[in-house]
C-alpha cells in the first residue's frame, strides 16, 4: 500500500510539475512579497487615520458630549485608565473565542466531509444545519444557560455551534470543487477512497475550506461577547453590559475595539498559518487570502 499510495501522490503531482519549475524562476523573493504586502495595507491606513482625525474633529468642534459619541482620545485615555479590568475580562473573552473557534474548525470539517460523503447524510442533516444558523443567538441562550449555566464552557459550546456552518459549507464546496482527473489517478495507482480522500482531495480543497475558516475567525470574537452579554459571570460581554448600565460610553468604545483587534489578530494567525501550511498564494488565485 506504501509504494501504491506513494506512486498515486507522485503521479498527482507530476501532473503540475513543470508549471512549477517554471514559475521558480519568476518568483519573488520573501522581502519582496513582505514589500508588496506593506504597500497594499497602505492606503487601508491612509484610510483610517484619516477616519479617525476627522472623528476627533468633529466631536471637538461640534461640541458632541461624551455620552453620546467620545472623541478617539477620550476613548484611548478611558481604555488605559480600566485596563486593570479590561484586561482580564479581555482574556476570558479570548479564551472562549479561541477554544470555540478551534472546535468550530474541526467539527465545520468533520461535518463538511461527512456531508459530501453521504447523500443521505446530507440530505437529512443540511437543512437543519442551515436552519440553525438562521436562529438569533438572543433565542436560544437562555437555553444554553439553563443546560450549562455561567461558566465559560457553555460559551465555547455556543461559539462552537454558530462558528462550524462555514467551515461545513466550504469544505462540501471545496470537496465537489476538485477535479476528478485527481481521484482517477489515486484510483488507478490502488489507492482507496479513503486515502484518495484524506491525501487527495482534502488537500486540493485546503484553499477553499480556510475561506469558511476566516468567515468564522471574523465573527467568533463578536458571538463569544454576546453570549457573556446575555449571561456570564466575567469577560467582555458582562463588561459591555456595566458600562452601558453606567452610561459610560467611552468604555462601551473600548470593549468594542479591544474585539475588533482581537479579530484581527486572529484573522492575521489564520492567513499565517495557511501560508505555512499550504504556500503562499498568488493575487490572482485567492484575493481573499490577504485580508
Amino acid at each position: 500500500m506504501t509504494d501504491t499510495t506513494h506512486t498515486a501522490t507522485s503521479t498527482i503531482a507530476s501532473s503540475s510539475e513543470s508549471s512549477a519549475v517554471s514559475a521558480t524562476s519568476s518568483e519573488p523573493s520573501a522581502w519582496a512579497r513582505v514589500a508588496a504586502a506593506v504597500t497594499r495595507r497602505i492606503p487601508t491606513v491612509i484610510a483610517v487615520i484619516v477616519l479617525f482625525a476627522a472623528w476627533e474633529a468633529w466631536v471637538r468642534i461640534g461640541h458632541v458630549p461624551s455620552t453620546m459619541i467620545p472623541a478617539p482620545s477620550e476613548i484611548v485615555q478611558a481604555t488605559i485608565e480600566v485596563w486593570p479590568t479590561l484586561g482580564p475580562a479581555s482574556a476570558v473573552t479570548t479564551y472562549e473565542g479561541v477554544v470555540g473557534f478551534l472546535f468550530a474548525v474541526l467539527l465545520g470539517v468533520v461535518i463538511g466531509i461527512g456531508l459530501y460523503c453521504s447523500r443521505v447524510f446530507n440530505a437529512a442533516f443540511y437543512p437543519l444545519l442551515a436552519a440553525a444558523q438562521t436562529m438569533p443567538l438572543i433565542s436560544i441562550a437562555p437555553l444554553f444557560l439553563i443546560w450549562f449555566g455561567f461558566e465559560t464552557y457553555g460559551k465555547i459550546v455556543i461559539t462552537a455551534v454558530f462558528g462550524l456552518f462555514p467551515v461545513a459549507v466550504q469544505t462540501v464546496r471545496g470537496l465537489e470543487a476538485v477535479p476528478e482527473f485527481y481521484s482517477d489517478v489515486a484510483l488507478t495507482c490502488g489507492a482507496t477512497r479513503w486515502w484518495t480522500l484524506w491525501h487527495v482531495k482534502l488537500r486540493v480543497a485546503a484553499r477553499q475550506i480556510y475561506g469558511g475558516v476566516r468567515v468564522t475567525a471574523a465573527y467568533i470574537f463578536a458571538t463569544a461577547s454576546t453570549a457573556e452579554y446575555l449571561g456570564a459571570r466575567k469577560g467582555l460581554g458582562i463588561w459591555l453590559q456595566a458600562a452601558y448600565n453606567s452610561f459610560r460610553t467611552p468604555l462601551i468604545f473600548s470593549a468594542t475595539f479591544t474585539i475588533i483587534a482581537m479579530t484581527c489578530l486572529l484573522l492575521i494567525a489564520v492567513n499565517l498559518s495557511e501560508r505555512l501550511l499550504l504556500g503562499p498564494v498568488g493575487d490572482d488565485a485567492d484575493p481573499d487570502a490577504d485580508q
